[in-house]
């Protein structure tokens, strides 16, 4: 079955697997220390434009995450993150599990704005009771966020600014981003994002590769001892060399940017197909995940035959559906599913309950 539930679902683009294939029988050094993970590094520093900037490689999201956050704060501080934040709701409650708590914010679109930051900045300074309450430690943004909805260049630099003036490291989280690197989504590029934040992490797994995250630490005071923390929680792969070759081959002409586009092309396909038949969507991404909210006929279908995701059930008995494009979405399966959104009147009966 042709599925478009997640942007994983693949092992990862062939250029990659080419290059782990010629390089299966090198012998380097482990933990990161190779050549193919310093060139790497280097390719990524040159693309954010911040040669000072440490580069770290994880195999996961919620590995970054934790060890970022658990580095960066005190032990009587949280970070603070949208309602919908993937450490909010999607990580098993890894970052409370290393003695951090979550402080949400509440969000519509997934973002959170300079206003909600400067309210928690200002209750916290202001509070009588400092001593007795989580004290605000770091934000974490995720661009694109859980919706597919991105920041604009402005909106990052409004949060920066509260986040300077409360002393809050500013974390993105780019698990997608390079669904986020195109004009017609996001103003923002790298180099923007690395004068911004004091750390990000650009995302493999969802982009293209078989597994893997590049943390970017720009700021200088957050570098020291990062490995030893990563060593700490279990992110230094001895076969570090693995991650390396992979971020080497996405930042080698441009691979990233090019996974990007092809899934953002085929994601606005789909779209349309189903704006032209009245349905409307959850939310307003502009990237490679898409939510129809369709009846629990149409839903059942596309879930069975297309692999959508149910994201959610709305008080109406409609259903919030989620369909994901990537560097492997196929013309033919794109093909297939926009044939069956223009028949869609014809839908066999609903098996959800």
């Amino acid at each position: 079955m042709t599925s478009f539930g997640s942007d994983y679902l693949e092992g990862c683009h062939p250029a990659i697997m080419e290059a782990l294939i010629e390089t299966n029988f090198e012998q380097t050094a482990g933990y990161g220390m190779d050549p193919y993970s310093k060139r790497a590094s280097q390719r990524i520093m040159a693309a954010v434009g911040q040669e000072k900037a440490q580069v770290h490689f994880f195999v996961g999201g919620t590995q970054v995450n934790k060890t970022v956050i658990a580095s960066v704060l005190r032990p009587y501080q949280g970070v603070v993150s949208a309602k919908t934040g993937h450490i909010a709701e999607h990580e098993t409650g890894a970052i409370e599990a290393s003695g951090h708590k979550v402080l949400e914010l509440p969000s519509l679109d997934g973002k959170i704005t300079a206003n909600q930051l400067e309210t928690v900045y200002q209750n916290y300074k202001n509070s009588p009771v400092q001593e007795h309450i989580v004290q605000p430690g770091m934000v974490y943004l995720s661009h694109p966020t859980e919706l597919g909805t991105v920041y604009q260049k402005k909106e990052l630099e409004e949060i920066a600014q509260v986040c300077q003036k409360a002393g809050w490291p500013l974390f993105l989280d780019g698990a997608r981003l390079a669904y986020a690197l195109d004009d017609g989504v996001s103003d923002l590029t790298l180099s923007d994002i690395a004068q911004l934040c004091d750390l990000f992490y650009i995302g493999g797994t969802k982009c293209g590769a078989l597994f893997g995250e590049a943390l970017v630490i720009v700021n200088p005071s957050l570098q020291g001892h990062f490995r030893a923390m990563m060593k700490q929680g279990g992110g230094l792969l001895a076969k570090g060399r693995l991650l390396g070759i992979q971020f080497d081959q996405l930042f080698k002409d441009d691979l990233y940017y090019q996974v990007g586009k092809k899934a953002l092309f085929y994601s606005r396909d789909i779209r349309r197909a189903f704006e032209n038949r009245g349905i409307e969507f959850y939310g307003e991404s502009t990237t490679n995940q898409q939510f129809p909210i369709l009846n629990a006929n149409q839903a059942d279908y596309f879930i069975n035959e297309f692999g959508f995701a149910l994201w959610e059930v709305l008080e109406d008995g409609r259903v919030v559906t989620r369909y994901c494009t990537s560097w492997a979405t196929k013309p033919h399966d794109v093909k297939a599913l926009i044939e069956s959104i223009e028949g869609m009147d014809f839908l066999p009966t609903s098996t959800i309950s």
